[in-house]
């Protein structure tokens, strides 16, 4: 496809079939259920870090960035003698993902400069848009050039401040909200406008968007597991809408993916939400040092260590590695080494987290 033909937005053609109409009805009562349940969490950084770790290795996994459960716990902790580049970008990842959040409960709109502070915590660099030609997307397999996205630096500019204004400004198109979603997705992986991480961020930028719009509460509804299981099809629908304009296909795709990943989703905080009912009766009831802060902490970090304690409950070290060691002597927590460290992992929730690795 050529570069010209990149349009801006608003589209002037009716890209809500009926087909697409059908659809939209059943993934916006599937991502309704979805708000709600998150109610039934009592503290938002739970589903946040549990789920959005799982976002993180599955969005870097598209990208062919491979790390295991395990790895981005352990990054998390931080803890000498661990040492994994691609855990370390699916932190980033999060770090991203919660940067973009904060900006959202803000203010509530999505600028540029927002977007590339969030690929730049992405990347961990500051190289801005794109400013070099060369770029193409290519083959994988064949090396064949499938895409040029736009070579101007100026034109990048000018397509995302186009996109910044899609984003912000309702007036600009009457479209529903997840088809609106699926448009911006193709703008912005079509512009590509930076040279690492136009797919991560743009994953982000779709459930920023759906939060700005409020039809979720937290940014919980990840993505990226449908399109690792849909690979092909992500791709070639995109490509479609470059190269014959239809977008149907591609809206479809994505309206799916909103609607299973939401049903997934909706049955994993269950599982999370009945197992922080089990643990908090069991400490409630055998332990004198139960608190909130302390279930909290168990189910905000799968892997926790005696800082962790230290800071959410505001207790000395020796108290905190008492607490840690005492849950783990009585089997509610299985105590690890890692070093010259020690951390503690709630295995219970992991077996729920990764039950479909």
């Amino acid at each position: 496809m050529e570069t010209g033909h990149l349009k801006k937005l608003p589209l002037k053609q009716d890209v809500e079939t009926k087909k697409v109409l059908k659809k939209l009805a059943s993934a916006h009562r599937a991502l309704a259920e979805l708000k709600g349940i998150v109610s039934s969490i009592p503290n938002e950084h739970i589903l946040i870090n549990t789920l959005g770790l799982q976002e993180a290795k599955d969005s870097s996994a598209i990208e062919n960035i491979i790390t295991t459960h395990d790895d981005i716990f352990k990054a998390e902790l931080n803890l000498e003698g661990f040492k994994s580049s691609n855990a370390k970008e699916v932190q980033n990842y999060i770090s991203a993902l919660k940067k973009g959040f904060a900006f959202i409960k803000k203010k509530n709109i999505l600028t540029i400069n927002d977007i590339i502070a969030i690929q730049s915590e992405l990347e961990k660099n500051n190289a801005g848009f794109r400013k070099v030609p060369g770029t193409a997307l290519k083959n994988a397999t064949t090396g064949a050039v499938i895409y040029t996205p736009p070579q101007d630096y100026d034109t990048i500019l000018d397509l995302m401040g186009n996109l910044e204004l899609y984003i912000n400004d309702e007036s600009m198109s009457e479209f529903d909200t997840l088809v609106k979603m699926a448009i911006i997705h193709f703008q912005f992986e079509s512009i590509h406008p930076f040279y690492d991480g136009n797919g991560r961020t743009g994953r982000i930028i779709n459930v920023l968007y759906l939060v700005m719009n409020d039809l979720l509460n937290l940014p919980i509804l990840y993505l990226s597991r449908y399109i690792i299981e849909h690979k092909a099809d992500y791709y070639s629908f995109l490509q479609e809408v470059r190269e014959t304009d239809n977008w149907e296909n591609w809206i479809l795709y994505m309206l799916e993916s909103v609607e299973q990943i939401s049903k997934e989703t909706i049955v994993l905080i269950g599982k999370i939400r009945d197992l922080i009912y089990e643990y908090k009766n069991i400490l409630r009831m055998d332990y004198k040092f139960y608190s909130q802060d302390l279930l909290n902490n168990l189910f905000k970090h799968p892997y926790t260590k005696i800082e962790f304690i230290e800071n959410d409950l505001g207790v000395s070290r020796i108290t905190a590695s008492k607490y840690l060691n005492q849950l783990a002597n009585d089997n509610i927590l299985k105590k690890e080494k890692l070093g010259t460290g020690n951390y503690y992992v709630n295995e219970k929730l992991i077996k729920i987290l990764t039950l479909k690795d």
